[in-house]
This record gives C-alpha cells, structure tokens and sequence, in this order.
C-alpha cells in the first residue's frame, strides 16, 4: 500500500470542514445577536387582553367618525422645549377647550413614555415646557371639550433639535 503525498495547496476535507464551520458559525453568531437585541428592546406586548380590545374597537371607530364629522382641526407644536397645541372649528375660530392632556410614546419601546398636561396660553392655545429626545414619537392628545368622551387626536411626529421635523 502506497501512501501518496498531496501536493501542496490542494484542496482537503480538513480545508472544507474549516470553511464550512466559519460559515456557519458566522451565521447561527448574527441570528444569535440579533435575537438578543429583539429580545432586549420590545416586549411585544401590545395590548394586556386583546379580546377585550377587540371588543372596544367599534365603540372607539364610532367615536372617532363623531369627531371627524366635526371637521376640527388639532395643530401641535414642538419648539424651544415647549410644546403647544391648538385645536379650531371648521372656520377656523379656536374651539372651547377646558384642559389639553398629551402621552408621548415611543414606537417601539415604553422608555421614555410620559404624560404631560399643558397650560393655557392665550385665545385657544395650550403650552408647557418640555425636554424630549430626538428620535420618533407618538403623541396622544386628549382635549377636554365639555363632552363625555375627550376629543382625542393622536399625531406620530419625528424631533429633531427640540423641533418636529
């Protein structure tokens, strides 16, 4: 029985092993990480019972049509660190708001969240002062206008600066 050399730079079961582990390793290292991340930054968590969420959905799309037929309409500012909000009629004339309650959420993660009541701050304007972070946000407002339910308006807004971009 011969045993014969192999030249040198061939190509061996040992090479293909090597590649084959490197490849894989690469792999199942990124699914790893990526799932910690995931894991890590969102509960997934987006309503405690989604029956019963279920169940409120027609009462809130109801509400929600009540309020667009009214045709007003919300402004919300973000400058200066204050954030200010203003909610008019169709003619444009401020409409009768008693108090202004806004929640700030992130999209992704309950970090962060907070919920502020804004001030009175002239002829159908609302203000306070603020300091939030960049980055993307949800805003609810809930204006007290005299009715049983708040007008509700929500806004998704991107700040950049102290400033809604």
């Amino acid at each position: 029985m011969k045993i014969s050399k192999r030249a040198k730079g061939e190509f061996t079961g040992r090479h293909m092993f090597f590649i084959m582990l490197a490849f894989f390793g690469t792999i199942i290292t990124v699914n790893l990480t990526m799932a910690t991340f995931a894991n890590r930054s969102w509960t997934g968590l987006v309503v405690k019972n989604s029956y019963v969420a279920s169940q409120q959905f027609n009462d809130k799309a109801a509400l929600a049509r009540a309020q667009d037929a009214l045709g007003w309409r919300g402004e919300l500012t973000i400058s200066d660190g204050t954030v200010g909000y203003r909610l008019t009629d169709r003619s444009g004339d401020p409409v009768s708001v008693e108090a202004v309650r806004m929640i700030f959420r992130r999209p992704v993660s309950e970090q962060g969240d907070r919920a502020l009541a804004l001030a009175r701050a002239g002829t159908g304007v609302f203000a306070a002062a603020i300091e939030i972070a960049d980055g993307g946000w949800i805003v609810e407002i809930l204006s007290d206008v005299g009715q049983a339910d708040p007008y509700r308006q929500v806004e998704r807004v991107r700040v950049a600066g102290g400033e809604i971009r």
